[in-house]
């Protein structure tokens, strides 16, 4: 599994693709938002946390159609599928490799771009604790996504329908405990309702997504 790990993470840095094109999305977002709402420090302060949120939750979206795509092309998941290694082990290694490259940045450019957003200082902490805890379950939804579309052509569309319904859960749970850190209220709720959504699509995710790629790949 450390082996496999290793390879994902060296050549996604190699590719640099879902690390740079995943924050560059984020901050394309947060720069174009005061754009689009005006010059109202109130107003953007008291959307920042869901605009954070929505950000980061599209820019993990966006590097999800290649993460099994590649090993489909050159026969690695076929070898995966055969492997003493169970498939759903290496499929949640895969998922962690996506976070640590896509999901990990997206946590620490965050309250960077909170900032840019006239986030309360209150809130940074509240932020940075919801996405560390919120975006590892956007990349193993994100895993079972690709798994669903991996070798139909042009199915980067096709997953995003099925996968954005997946990811609102964590979108309401992770900006509500993001807003309420804001506004000084108590976000231990919401904060504890996230933490159970991504435990538990952690725990019974990969066991799906290993079935769905064991049929694909009949």
């Amino acid at each position: 599994m450390i082996a496999l790990l290793r390879r994902d993470l060296m050549l996604a840095f190699r590719a640099g693709g879902g690390f740079g094109l995943g924050l560059a999305f984020f901050l394309i977002v947060t720069v174009l938002v005061p754009f689009s709402v005006g010059p109202q420090p109130d107003l953007l302060g008291t959307i920042a946390p869901g605009v954070l949120w929505l950000g980061a939750l599209l820019a993990c979206l966006l590097s999800l159609d290649r993460l099994l795509a590649l090993d489909f092309e050159d026969g690695t998941l076929d070898l995966l599928a055969t492997a003493p290694l169970p498939l759903e082990a290496a499929l949640s290694v895969k998922a962690l490799s996506h976070w640590v490259t896509t999901g990990l940045p997206l946590v620490l450019a965050a309250p960077v771009l909170g900032v840019m957003l006239n986030l309360a200082p209150s809130g940074y902490l509240w932020l940075v604790a919801s996405l560390g805890l919120g975006t590892p379950a956007l990349s193993v939804i994100g895993t079972f996504g690709a798994a669903l579309t991996v070798g139909i052509k042009r199915g980067g569309l096709l997953m995003s329908l099925l996968v954005l319904p997946l990811y609102v859960p964590t979108l309401i749970f992770g900006a509500e405990a993001a807003r309420r850190g804001a506004m000084g209220l108590d976000a231990t709720t919401p904060l504890t309702l996230l933490a159970g959504i991504t435990f538990g699509t952690i725990a019974l995710m990969p066991f799906a997504s290993a079935a769905v790629l064991r049929m694909t790949l009949r």
